[in-house]
């Protein structure tokens, strides 16, 4: 099956799902130093630089045909750690360009990634929002938050994955569900519980380190030192909890080494990736199912 990989990044989307078949045939990426990643290793493949002006016209033009659109869209107005702006902010308010070309071109499937605070957030509403656009251009969703912890890494990335097909076309009655029971489907035993209670042990660690030093009149003097004290403490927490055996909420790249030529882009790169083996688990169940269904015919 074709792809059309919007906020491409460095390709993760594509490289999960081309490891179950697909073939990704447009990449749709603004960064100038994604882009280089993505020419690098799929020099072929042509690449959109702005999704507000990619449209199924000019795809049909370049005589590009999609079956699968995949989009792990911009978290930042959506994210806890952000400020909240919405599904409708400047940035995770692109949501509206993927909607607006899974109506234009229809594909077979559609798969998005986005942080968890998709669902939860006011509410529930911005969810809402996605799955009402959906619903409007006639396609059904169903979704599943898979950490990568789920696969095998050492690290929770808690993320929520929304795989959308055209009104008609049902899954929940098939046996093909790899994708909303990954953590089963992987060697271990389930350690999200573990690592939430160890995260919970760490906080408090770091609460009272930061009473001690406000005890003995440490970080007092200003801004800065009370930055470098939480900072120190930061550390501190995060080797105690990898004594504990816990796993960091976010893979700990600062450790590549400096010198290293565009360094800053390569971590700003490897925090928007996506973790390909997720991907490439739903690219299974999805040809699996597909398989099925053309022998069925």
């Amino acid at each position: 099956m074709k792809v059309l990989d919007l906020f491409a990044g460095i390709g993760g989307f594509t490289l999960g799902l081309e490891r179950a078949g697909f073939e990704t045939v447009a990449f749709c990426e603004i960064e100038p130093y994604a882009q280089k990643v993505l020419k690098k290793h799929w020099p072929g493949v042509p690449i959109y630089d702005d999704v507000r002006q990619l449209t199924a016209e000019r795809l049909a033009a370049d005589g590009i045909g999609v079956d699968v659109i995949t989009g792990g869209f911009p978290c930042q107005d959506i994210s806890a750690a952000g400020r909240q702006a919405g599904i409708d902010g400047e940035r995770s308010g692109l949501w509206s360009e993927i909607a607006r070309l899974i109506g234009e071109l229809q594909p077979r499937y559609a798969i998005m990634e986005n942080v968890t605070n998709l669902i939860s957030g006011d509410r529930g509403r911005w969810f809402g929002r996605v799955l009402r656009d959906l619903a409007e251009i006639g396609y059904d969703a169903e979704w599943h938050c898979i950490p990568a912890s789920a696969i095998g890494a050492h690290h929770h990335r808690d993320r929520v994955w929304i795989i959308c097909y055209q009104r008609g076309v049902l899954l929940e009655n098939t046996r093909h569900r790899k994708w909303r029971d990954a953590e089963s489907h992987f060697r271990g035993k389930d350690t999200s519980k573990e690592w939430q209670r160890d995260t919970n042990k760490t906080e408090r660690s770091s609460e009272i380190m930061a009473d001690s030093n406000c005890e003995r009149g440490r970080g007092r003097d200003s801004e800065r030192q009370d930055a470098k004290d939480a900072w120190q403490s930061s550390i501190l927490t995060r080797k105690h909890a990898r004594r504990m055996g816990a796993w960091d909420v976010e893979p700990d790249v600062g450790r590549v080494a400096n010198g290293v030529p565009a360094r800053s882009h390569r971590l700003k790169c490897l925090g928007n990736a996506v973790v390909p083996q997720i991907p490439e688990l739903i690219g299974r169940a999805i040809m699996e199912f597909e398989d099925d269904r053309n022998t069925a015919l």
